[in-house]
C-alpha cells in the first residue's frame, strides 16, 4: 500500500458470528481530504472506523495510517488521531474545561502546552460561555460541541468523526460543519459519517458508500451523480394539460416518468443538459401556459436509492 494516503484499508474482513459486518472492504484516503461514509444503519461505518482504529479485532486485511502499519499497540500513530464518536463520550461529574482537559491529557502530558490547546478547543467550538458548567447544564447541541472539543484539542492530523450532528439544532449543526471546515483548511484529515445528505454534499471532498459491508459507490458528488440514469426531476404549475401534449411530452428521449394531476407536472428525467428547455419548447409548440417552474438536479439520495433500493435511514 503505497504511503502517500493517510488511511490505507486493504481486503478488510470483519465477521459477528454468521453476520459479516465488512466484507473485503478497502478504502484509501488522501492527505487533506473530507472523506465522507454514506450507508444505511448496519451497513459497516462504524465497525470499519472501529477495526480502522484498532478498537476491534478483524479476521482478514491490513491497516495503515499515515503510510504504517496499524496495531492496538501503535500509540505513537494514535497520538496522530481524534474521535468524536456517535455517542457522546464526556464525563456529567466534570466540568466543560475539566472534560477537555482531561481528554488533552491523554495525548499532551505538558500541563503549560496543554492549557494552550484546551483554552483554543473551547474557543474553535463557541463554548467560552460555558467553561464550568456540566454536560447536564448544555443544551444537546452544545454537549455535542463538547463532544468535538474533546476529540480535536490534541489538534489531531486525522480525525473521525462519526455522525456529530445527531439530534442537534439547525444552529448548532452549521456551526460543527463550519468548524469541521475550518479543521480541515488548517490540514486535518477529515473522516465523516452521517445519515443528513445535505451535509455531505456541502463539505466532503470525496464520498464512498456502504452497504452490508460492501463498497457500492466511490467519488466526488458529481462522480457518483453520474453513475445513475436519474437526472433532473422538473416540476410546472400548469392547468387543463391536453392529453397530446402529455403524449408529446412522454415521447421525449429524456423523460423516464411523468405525472400530473391537473395542477401540477412531474417529470423525471435521465442525465443531460437540455431536459428542462425539451419540455418547456413542447410546451410552447402546444400553446400551454404554465407558472412556476422548478428544476432540481440529481442528490446523493438519489444515487443512494437507485444503487441499493433503500433510504438512508432504513
Amino acid at each position: 500500500m503505497p504511503d502517500a494516503s493517510v488511511v490505507n484499508v486493504e481486503s478488510l474482513v470483519k465477521r459477528y458470528r454468521d453476520l459479516i459486518a465488512l466484507d473485503h472492504l478497502s478504502m484509501r484516503i488522501a492527505p487533506g481530504e473530507v472523506f465522507g461514509l454514506l450507508g444505511p444503519n448496519g451497513s459497516g461505518k462504524t465497525t470499519a472506523i472501529n477495526c480502522i482504529l484498532q478498537l476491534l479485532t478483524y479476521e482478514k486485511g491490513a491497516i495503515e495510517l499515515f503510510g504504517e502499519k496499524m496495531t492496538p499497540s501503535r500509540y505513537d500513530l494514535k497520538r496522530r488521531i481524534g474521535i468524536v464518536p456517535q455517542s457522546v463520550a464526556v464525563f456529567e461529574e466534570l466540568s466543560v474545561r475539566e472534560n477537555i482537559d482531561y481528554f488533552c491529557a491523554l495525548y499532551i502530558k505538558d500541563a503549560t502546552k496543554r492549557k494552550t490547546m484546551v483554552d483554543e478547543a473551547i474557543e474553535f467550538v463557541g463554548l467560552g460561555e460555558h467553561t464550568r458548567f456540566r454536560p447536564r447544564r448544555l443544551s444537546g447541541g452544545l454537549v455535542r460541541r463538547l463532544n468535538i472539543a474533546c476529540g480535536i484539542a490534541h489538534k489531531p492530523e486525522l480525525i473521525f468523526l462519526d455522525e456529530p450532528t445527531v439530534a442537534v439544532d439547525p444552529q448548532s449543526r452549521n456551526a460543527i460543519l463550519e468548524g469541521i471546515l475550518r479543521l480541515n483548511n488548517e490540514g486535518t484529515t477529515v473522516v465523516y459519517t452521517s445519515h443528513y445528505m445535505e451535509e455531505v454534499e456541502s463539505i466532503c471532498s470525496r464520498i464512498m458508500i456502504l452497504d452490508r459491508g460492501q463498497v457500492l459507490a466511490s467519488g466526488s458528488n458529481s462522480e457518483l451523480k453520474a453513475l445513475i440514469g436519474t437526472g433532473e426531476k422538473i416540476l410546472i404549475e400548469t392547468a387543463a394539460l391536453p392529453d397530446d401534449t402529455l403524449t408529446r411530452l412522454r415521447a421525449l428521449a429524456s423523460v423516464r416518468s411523468l405525472n400530473y394531476d391537473g395542477a401540477e407536472l412531474a417529470i423525471a428525467c435521465s442525465g443531460g443538459s437540455r431536459n428542462l428547455s425539451d419540455v418547456l419548447d413542447v410546451l410552447r409548440a402546444q400553446d400551454v401556459s404554465f407558472g412556476r417552474v422548478y428544476s432540481e438536479p440529481p442528490t446523493l439520495n438519489d444515487v443512494f436509492l437507485e444503487l441499493t433500493g433503500k433510504g438512508l435511514r432504513d
